[in-house]
């Protein structure tokens, strides 16, 4: 065993955090392999800022779980902070559902570094706490984590992931039994219950033979069937069949199903950017792995001029957030962001249930506050209920479970790429999205025009939505006391007017209040508290201000609107649009 002192090295000595140092020599005297023992004394060494970056606290296990970067360290995401997170887990699970005789748990995992370990690592704690596991034979997408945990009859689930965070990132979303990420009270609840794990000698490790069954294609084949019960229209698909598509999985998951998807649902012109088709937690084709970035789409894109595609879309590392970009008339591809995608969803969806007269009165849909209102015009239009939640997946799985056997979900998402169709997942779902996207690019050619065509159209009848986002950084603890200022500015002395435009309606979801500026009434938002406001203009501006919960950020969202007279006038608009977004950020003092 090394202890402290070999190498000539006490960490008593260095000049970093007391609590690094006190985190840091509990490791070294406690049960944890060699290999990481000379890692801690390595950097004691030659790094020791990088000590004490890894160790000056405990990895945060936050409301969705845990997310970080990979390495040594309590503060750091690796095998044992890991197995320490999942023990709180577990405990917290048997402490709700004590009357239980047997627990159930699934786990699945991304094509990130260590994810497989990290999983194995996850399933063996819950199995050694008395659950059954049921962990995937291999790397599978978020949402058929999601669709499993319900399938199985699960307690909770663990997707291990970073989402689209960069490539040293790893993490691990929790799940509760209705296939959603945690909510309240289990989200603080199960916070609790970590931090009461102080060591690895409180985790139990020894599972039981048979505790953990592996799953893979009798879960596929289910998971699959229920996407293609999605479908709106079969002949269509089968009549165009060969339109082309341009897919790239950036190095994840979205390989393993959303080819395969789109085949069984009848497409037979997939292109696949096959340097970006192999799993690669390294993602060395792309400088990100998020679909939201232009750099993402790069190949795909390139791969889309070379054959003259019809429609090209790329997902995220875990297959839960798609990108899709569009050819324009004159050739060239425009990447769509996530209100636009959203909205085009919401049109077809609806345009369909209409057609096909599957409207009863009693349907839903749902879309996050900072979601553009062009969604929700389209469901009102129709008239479909639809819903506002807080930022975040798991607050539309909340909704859904919320009005379980009272109204029918249709669909749902979120600005950022997020999408859902039908109730069978829980979560953000790539490959339902990706089927749905293929099928109204083969729509729009039945119709003679392109998925650009249509997104005009839409433009035409609801008017020309845009959107714009801007992060104001202010580090430290000045830092968040000034964003904290700023809230408190802006909710004791309001703008009355935004670029010139009076402003009608205020949103305060700290106080739960909606005041209407013209009439004086106040209406309750009948929503979790959070520290969000939002003012809405006279000619249908919206501007949501949101400090971040986990970066020393606050993010303002700009949502404005316009006519659109031809599809000719698109570009103009879309340009005048643009100048309006940046003149509200000068007047609003943030450029």
């Amino acid at each position: 065993m090394l202890k402290k002192g070999e190498n000539n090295m006490d960490i008593n000595t260095l000049k970093i955090d007391e609590s690094a140092k006190i985190n840091a020599q509990a490791w070294l005297d406690g049960t944890y392999d060699d290999v990481t023992k000379q890692a801690i004394l390595d950097m004691a060494e030659h790094n020791p800022s990088e000590l004490n970056e890894s160790f000056y606290r405990h990895l945060e296990f936050g409301t969705g779980g845990l997310r970080g970067i990979m390495g040594v360290g309590t503060n750091r995401m690796n095998r044992y902070t890991v197995a320490m997170a999942t023990q709180g887990l577990a405990n917290y699970v048997r402490k709700v559902n004590n009357n239980d005789t047997e627990l159930r748990a699934a786990v699945s995992h991304d094509s990130r570094n260590h994810s497989r370990e990290f999983a194995e690592i996850t399933a063996r704690v819950l199995a050694a706490n008395g659950y059954k596991v049921f962990l995937f034979d291999g790397m599978r997408p978020t949402p058929e984590l999601s669709f499993a945990v319900r399938y199985f009859h699960c307690h909770t689930g663990v997707m291990v992931t970073a989402s689209h965070n960069p490539k040293e990132y790893n993490g691990y979303k929790a799940y509760w039994s209705d296939g959603c990420q945690l909510t309240a009270p289990h989200d603080s609840a199960v916070i609790d219950e970590v931090l009461k794990i102080k060591s690895l000698d409180d985790v139990k490790m020894d599972a039981a033979a048979g505790a953990i069954e592996i799953i893979g294609e009798e879960i596929d084949k289910v998971f699959l069937s229920h996407v293609k019960q999605n479908a709106l229209n079969a002949d269509v698909i089968k009549k165009h069949h060969n339109v082309k598509i341009v897919y790239t999985p950036l190095h994840g998951t979205g390989i393993t199903l959303i080819p395969r998807a789109l085949k069984e649902m009848g497409f037979t012109n997939i292109n696949i950017v096959e340097e970006q088709a192999v799993p690669d937690g390294n993602f060395p084709t792309t400088p990100s792995p998020n679909p939201e970035e232009h750099a993402a789409m790069k190949m795909a894109v390139e791969l889309a001029k070379k054959i003259d595609a019809d429609i090209v879309f790329a997902s995220d590392p875990d297959a839960d957030r798609v990108g899709v970009a569009v050819k324009r008339p004159d050739g060239e591809w425009m990447l769509l962001n996530g209100n636009q995608t959203m909205s085009v969803l919401f049109y077809y969806i609806v345009k369909q249930w209409q057609e096909k007269q599957l409207l009863s009165g009693n349907e839903f849909m749902v879309k996050t506050i900072v979601t553009s209102e062009l969604p929700a015009d389209i469901a009102t239009r129709a008239g479909i209920k639809i819903y506002d939640v807080l930022t975040g997946f798991k607050f539309i799985g909340a909704k859904i479970l919320e009005l379980e056997g009272l109204e029918h979900f249709i669909a749902g998402g979120e600005e950022s790429y997020g999408y859902m169709i039908g109730d069978f997942v829980r979560d953000k779902d790539a490959v339902s999205a990706c089927c749905m996207i293929a099928e109204i690019a083969a729509w729009a050619t039945e119709q003679g025009k392109s998925f650009y065509d249509v997104l005009v159209d839409i433009y035409k009848e609801y008017g020309f939505y845009k959107e714009g986002l801007v992060s104001v950084v202010r580090k430290g603890k000045s830092g968040a006391e000034e964003i904290q200022q700023m809230m408190r500015d802006y909710r004791s002395n309001p703008p009355a007017e935004i670029d010139g435009e009076k402003v009608v309606c205020i949103k305060d979801y700290q106080s739960s209040e909606s005041k209407d500026l013209v009439s004086g009434r106040v209406d309750k938002i009948d929503l979790p508290k959070s520290n969000v406001l939002q003012f809405f203009t006279e000619r249908g501006n919206k501007i949501t201000v949101r400090p971040s919960g986990t970066e020393p950020k606050i993010k303002f969202y700009f949502s404005v609107k316009s006519d659109l007279c031809c599809k000719d006038c698109f570009g103009k608009t879309d340009a005048a649009l643009d100048t309006k977004i940046e003149s509200i950020k000068k007047s609003m003092n943030l450029v």
